[in-house]
């Protein structure tokens, strides 16, 4: 039976490929932004991989992490397991997703030997999606077209957890039409982290302050990213400033020219 994507199509399985994508779309796209795990799957069979997406997935565990409930984490970290550890790779368009998956389990899972042991067997084929295609798919073009400037944010999670960094801006440099400009302080911190917005809110506006105006001082048309918690906290934040026409945009998106 074919898998169906998180909009409710079915997935489109390129027969006879041998490589087995399983996509995590994380369950902060499926609800808020469904239109980031469609681009993820066109850009990943663009490079000629079979793209599986598992109805049954839910959370990362990420929320029940930061907040010190580990029962749940371990509940949702076997639950990934189980749901992904036969396809060849491992693949979600998102840094602070993956940065849990990849980075934080070892620690979920360290009273578990045998869950740890399937998770070390897995953990080589966990790849954020820009770090896919640059370091595993090795495209050299993709499908979108953007008329204009962008500036990119730096997620926390998948700059610093997974060392995603010249990935997405080598990808943006294939995008014809493109044009990045980079802001000042592009690796700070948007202030979203999670619950940490919703524990210190004035310090997490602050922040996000901040980084809203190093995005409009570039005067660019759009600002880029690879994790869609930064995303809805800056896109939140400009519209409240009465910023309506900077566009918020994911990586993928752009890629797939689905803007």
């Amino acid at each position: 039976m074919p898998c169906r994507h998180p909009a409710g199509g079915v997935a489109r399985h390129n027969v006879g490929m041998k490589k087995r994508i399983g996509l995590f779309i994380t369950c902060l796209a499926d609800v808020m932004r469904p239109s980031i795990p469609m681009a993820a799957v066109e850009l990943l069979e663009a490079a000629h991989f079979e793209v599986h997406v598992p109805m049954s997935q839910t959370c990362c565990g990420q929320p029940a992490y930061n907040s010190g409930d580990r029962r749940t984490t371990l509940a949702l970290a076997e639950k990934f397991l189980g749901e992904f550890e036969s396809f060849d790779y491992v693949v979600a368009p998102s840094g602070s997703c993956m940065g849990t998956i990849k980075t934080h389990y070892p620690d979920v899972l360290r009273d578990q030997p045998d869950l740890l042991q399937r998770y070390a067997a897995l953990q080589p084929r966990l790849y954020e999606l820009t770090d896919f295609l640059v370091n595993v798919a090795r495209i050299e073009s993709v499908p979108g077209r953007f008329d204009g400037a962008v500036t990119y944010h730096d997620s926390c999670s998948g700059l610093r957890e997974l060392g995603v960094k010249r990935q997405p801006r080598q990808l943006l440099a294939a995008v014809p039409g493109l044009e990045l400009r980079e802001m000042e302080q592009c690796e700070q911190c948007c202030g979203f982290g999670g619950t940490f917005a919703v524990k210190y809110g004035g310090i997490s506006t602050a922040i996000v302050d901040d980084k809203c105006a190093n995005i409009k001082a570039t005067g660019a048309r759009a600002v880029v990213l690879g994790d869609l918690g930064c995303m809805l906290h800056i896109e939140g934040r400009l519209r409240r400033q009465g910023d309506e026409s900077t566009q918020v945009l994911h990586i993928a998106e752009v890629l797939a020219g689905k803007t």
